[in-house]
C-alpha cells in the first residue's frame, strides 16, 4: 500500500533480514492494531500498553503491588490472545517484571504469569534495576544506578584516551578537549532529563560526574593530580557539569515546540498546550492545582518554560517531503556564489573579489529582465532594543524598491534570513523578471532559506520556498546568491548596510523570540554563572594565574573554541616546561631536563617564589615579554 494505491495480495515467504529498514515498518503495521484492540479490551483494567518497535511494555498503577500483579496477569493474557490471532508469538521467557514503589518497604512481589516458564512454583521475579532503551530505572526513580553506569562508562573512556596522548607526545590539548566534548560528554549526559530538573536533589549525581570531568581535565592540561578542580576545568575549557546540564535542559525545553502536534509529550501538558494530541489521564491538565505547585519533573519544567518561545514551527509541512523540496525540483535554477578570503594573501584576495563583483554588477545592469538586491541586518548592543534589517532592489542601476523592518529578539543568522525572505518575496512579485541576484554577507542564511525543514526561522524559509516555487513554475528563471563580506564596503550590500544603520533603535517590552535567540540566552546565562563562580578564589585555587586581556580585564573562562586558554595556545604547545615567576622575571626549563639532572642542578634564582605550573609549550625568550600579556601577582597553578 502506498498513498491510495493498493497492490494485489502476495505470499510473503521470505523473512526480513536482521537490521533491515523494513523491520520497524512491518512491526508497526502488525502492532498498531494490537495496541488499538488492547486499549478497547483493557480499558476496564486501567492498564496501558507502550511499544518501541517489537519491545512492548504493559503499565498499570494502583495502591498495592498485589493489585498491580493481578491486573498485569490479566493484561498479559489479553495480549497473548491478540498476538496469537494475528499469527504472532510472545516469547514468555523474555518477559520482565519491575515494581515502582516509593515506600520504605523492601517488599518486591513476584508474579505468576500463567504461562510457562513463569507459572506454578517458578514465579517471575522482579528486578532490582530495569534497563529500558538504555535507561536504568530503580524502584524509587532516583536514577542513581543510571548515573553511576554512564559516569563509569565515561570515566573508563577517559582512562583509555590516555593512550592517545600525554604531556610529551600524541594529541595536542586542543584536540583532547575536542575529543572529550565530542565522544565522552554525550555518553555521560545520556538520559539526563530523567533525573535533572528544577527542584530535584541530585548532589550525588553531580559528585560522580564532576569526578569524571576532573579526570578528563587533568588529562587535557597535563596538570598535577593535586591541582584544584575549578582551575583545571577553566584551563581545559570545560564548563562545570551542573551548568552544562542546566544549559542542555533549557534548550531541551525550547525544542519541544518543534515536535508534531500529535506528539505524546503534548498529551501530558495542560489543556492550553495539548494541540491535536489526545489528553493523557496522568497529564498536567488532570492534576489538582495544589499538586501542580508541588510537582517536579521534566514535564513540569516544560510546562513552565516552553511558552517563552514565540516562534511557530511546522514539523510536517508538505514542502519538506523528500522529492518535493524546492532544491529537489529546481536545483539547477538556484546557485550560490560563495567566497572565502585567502588569509595568506589577504589584500590580493579582497582586490580580486571586488573586481569580480564589479564585473558582475555591470553585467546585471545591462539586462532589463534582471533585478539584484542588497540585504543586511543589524543587531543592537542593548538587549532591550530590537534587531533591524533592510533590503534594496535594483533594476538597471536604479532602486525600484526598498524597505526596513524590525525583527524583535533574534540572532544575526535569523535576522539575515528574515531580510533574505523579504527581498526574495518582493522580487518575485515584480513583473517581467527572469533572474534574481541577491548580495548578502551570510551565505549560510541564504542556504537555510532554501531549507524547509525545522530550524530557527523556518517560517522565513517556507515563505521563500513557496514564493520561488510559484515563480519557477513559468520556466527559464533563476536565483543567484552572492557572498559579499561586510568589510568590503561594496555596492548594493554596503548601501543596504547604511540604510539599516540609519534606522533609530526600536525598543519593546514583550518582543517575539526565535529558537536560536533563546538557546543563545541559555548559553550566556550559564557562562555568566561560570564567571561568577570564577570570582571565588576557592574555586580556581590559591596559585592560579589570573591573566588579563587587552582591555586590562581578567580573562573569563569559556568553552567555545577550546576555552580562553587552550583556544589561544592549544595547537602550538608541544613540549612540557616548568615556569617560575620571581622579581627578576620569567624562568622556564623543560621538564625532561628537570627529571634528568634534578631540580638542584637547574639555574633557578634563590629569590624565586616557587609558584609553578605545568603546561605544554614551545616558546622563545621573547614570547613572554609582550605588553599584551600582563601577569597578575597571584602566581601560577
Amino acid at each position: 500500500m502506498w498513498n491510495t494505491f493498493v497492490s494485489d495480495l502476495r505470499l510473503a515467504d521470505v523473512g526480513v533480514g536482521q537490521g533491515s529498514a523494513l523491520s520497524p515498518v512491518i512491526s508497526t503495521l502488525f502492532i498498531a492494531p494490537i495496541m488499538k484492540l488492547f486499549k478497547l479490551q483493557a480499558i476496564r483494567l486501567g492498564s496501558t500498553l507502550l511499544s518501541y518497535v517489537d519491545d512492548g511494555t504493559a503499565v498499570t498503577q494502583s495502591k498495592s503491588l498485589d493489585d498491580n500483579n493481578t491486573v498485569l496477569k490479566q493484561a498479559y493474557a489479553i495480549l497473548f490472545v491478540l498476538f496469537a490471532a494475528l499469527g504472532l508469538v510472545l516469547e514468555h521467557d523474555k518477559t520482565e517484571l519491575f515494581h515502582f514503589d516509593r515506600s520504605h518497604s523492601n517488599h518486591n512481589l513476584s508474579l505468576d504469569l500463567g504461562y510457562t516458564p513463569y507459572t506454578g512454583d517458578r514465579l517471575l521475579t522482579p528486578k532490582t534495576y530495569w534497563r529500558y532503551l538504555g535507561f536504568y530505572f530503580d524502584r524509587k526513580l532516583l536514577f542513581t544506578e543510571h548515573v553511576w553506569y554512564y559516569a563509569t562508562k565515561s570515566f573508563s573512556t577517559v582512562q583509555v584516551m590516555g593512550m592517545l596522548g600525554n604531556s610529551m607526545r600524541g594529541l595536542s590539548p586542543l584536540e583532547k578537549h575536542l575529543l572529550y566534548r565530542a565522544c565522552v560528554l554525550p555518553i555521560a549526559m545520556y538520559g539526563f532529563r530523567l533525573w535533572f530538573f528544577e527542584g530535584t536533589k541530585n548532589k550525588t549525581a553531580f559528585k560522580i560526574l564532576t569526578q569524571m570531568q576532573r579526570k578528563a581535565a587533568l588529562w587535557i592540561t597535563g596538570a598535577f593530580h593535586t591541582s584544584p578542580t575549578g582551575g583545571t576545568e577553566a584551563l581545559a575549557g570545560l564548563i562545570p557539569v551542573h551548568l552544562h546540564l542546566r544549559k542542555l535542559a533549557d534548550r531541551a525545553n525550547l525544542r519541544i515546540t518543534t515536535l508534531s502536534d500529535t506528539h505524546p509529550i503534548w498529551s501530558l501538558l495542560s489543556a492550553d498546550y495539548v494541540k491535536q494530541a489526545e489528553v493523557h489521564h496522568c497529564s498536567v491538565s488532570n492534576m489538582a492545582p495544589a499538586l501542580q505547585d508541588k510537582g517536579h519533573g521534566s514535564i513540569m519544567e516544560i510546562e513552565n518554560h516552553h511558552h517563552e518561545l514565540t516562534e511557530v514551527f511546522e514539523p510536517c509541512v508538505p514542502e519538506n517531503r523528500p522529492g518535493f523540496r524546492l532544491m529537489d525540483r529546481f536545483v539547477a535554477q538556484v546557485s550560490f556564489n560563495d567566497f572565502k578570503i585567502n588569509m595568506e594573501n589577504e589584500a590580493l584576495s579582497v582586490t580580486n573579489r571586488k573586481i569580480e563583483l564589479d564585473a558582475l554588477i555591470d553585467e546585471l545592469k545591462d539586462d532589463e529582465h534582471v533585478v539584484y538586491c542588497g540585504t543586511d541586518a543589524s543587531l543592537p548592543a542593548n538587549i532591550w532594543h530590537q534587531a533591524a534589517l533592510a533590503y534594496l532592489i535594483y533594476r538597471q542601476g536604479d532602486v525600484v524598491h526598498r524597505a526596513r523592518y524590525i525583527a524583535s529578539r533574534v540572532t544575526t543568522p535569523d535576522a539575515e534570513l528574515y531580510t533574505i525572505r523579504a527581498a526574495i518575496v518582493k522580487a518575485c512579485s515584480l513583473p517581467d523578471v527572469n533572474n534574481i541576484t541577491l548580495f548578502t554577507d551570510s551565505i549560510a542564511s541564504a542556504r537555510r532559506a532554501m531549507n524547509p525543514s525545522i530550524h530557527s526561522g523556518q517560517g522565513h524559509s517556507l515563505a521563500v520556498c513557496r514564493a520561488l516555487e510559484q515563480w519557477f513554475a513559468n520556466g527559464g528563471r533563476s536565483v543567484t546568491f552572492v557572498m559579499v563580506h561586510s568589510r568590503f564596503e561594496w555596492g548594493p550590500h554596503h548601501e543596504a548596510h547604511e540604510f539599516v544603520r540609519g534606522l533609530p533603535p526600536v525598543g519593546g517590552r514583550c518582543m517575539a523570540t526565535s529558537l536560536n535567540s533563546l538557546c543563545k540566552k541559555a548559553t550566556a546565562t550559564c557562562l555568566d554563572s561560570w564567571s561568577t563562580m570564577f570570582q571565588n578564589e576557592k574555586y580556581w585555587g590559591h596559585n592560579f594565574l589570573l591573566l588579563q586581556n587587552l582591555n586590562r580585564g581578567i580573562v573569563q573562562p569559556t568553552y567555545a573554541k577550546g576555552g580562553s586558554w587552550l583556544g589561544e595556545v592549544g595547537e602550538v604547545f608541544h613540549v612540557p616546561h616548568q615556569f617560575q615567576l620571581d622579581s627578576t622575571g620569567f624562568h622556564w626549563n623543560p621538564l625532561e631536563y628537570l627529571s634528568k639532572f634534578g631540580r638542584e642542578n637547574v639555574n633557578i634564582p634563590v629569590e624565586s617564589s616557587g609558584m609553578e605550573f605545568l603546561i605544554e609549550c614551545q616558546l622563545d625568550s621573547t614570547s613572554l615579554q609582550k605588553e599584551s600579556m600582563p601577569v597578575d601577582s597571584t602566581g601560577f597553578l
